[in-house]
């Protein structure tokens, strides 16, 4: 064999291994561009779930917390109406919305969480005060006392859930939303702790006189 064939030799050669190492190296690249492709598809889909579950959550969340104000609040006004009131309504209502919120517990980012913790202590100390409203020394007082609450503070504090859970969803971003929170929760909390200790007070009161 002359020098001349071998160099065709050896160029066939080297070309036949260069054309299947490239196709090699090329196949691998699709595959893990596929592969890559593939990941980013997945996550994205478990992002979306994730982010339909919560909104599911939220709403069910603020359906709830309207559903218990509002049933608190007709069965005040129906009570210093004179009508008859059905406890179960309410009652309803508020096992509705404990439901709820024991599921989101564990799911709630922490902000989210101490802002619906705080109105839950809320809905809590609203309850009682329809509960106690048969047996209150002082009827008129205690009715305005309880629509009062209802309307002001409780309504406000129903509302803040509304921005909160929307404003995380990035729905509806509010740009004072720390001031805006801060302001509401603590007039909230504040009025919350004043008619604890008026509600124990009376209770207490009524518990001497039995």
């Amino acid at each position: 064999m002359d020098v001349t064939t071998l160099a065709v030799a050896l160029i066939g050669v080297g070309g036949t291994l260069g054309g299947t190492l490239g196709g090699a190296l090329l196949s691998q690249r699709v595959t893990r561009e596929q592969n890559q492709r593939a990941d980013r598809e997945r996550a994205e889909d478990r992002h979306d779930r994730a982010q339909e579950a919560r909104r599911d959550l939220y709403a069910r969340l603020n359906t709830t917390a309207r559903a218990y104000r509002v049933a608190a609040r007709d069965s005040v006004r129906a009570a210093e109406r004179g009508e008859t009131v059905e406890p179960a309504v309410l009652d309803t209502a508020r096992d509705a919305w404990l439901e709820q919120y024991s599921s989101a517990q564990m799911a709630l980012p922490k902000y989210v969480h101490e802002i619906v913790s705080i109105l839950n202590r809320a809905l809590g100390v609203g309850y009682s005060v329809d509960k106690q409203l048969p047996n209150s020394p002082g009827p008129d007082e205690s009715y305005s006392r309880a629509k009062a609450w209802f309307s002001g503070p409780m309504s406000d504090g129903v509302y803040l859930l509304r921005v909160t859970l929307r404003h995380d969803l990035g729905v509806e971003v509010e740009p004072d939303f720390e001031r805006t929170c801060t302001r509401i929760l603590a007039a909230l909390d504040g009025e919350r702790r004043s008619l604890e200790r008026l509600l124990s007070s009376e209770q207490a009161r009524a518990t001497r006189s039995a």
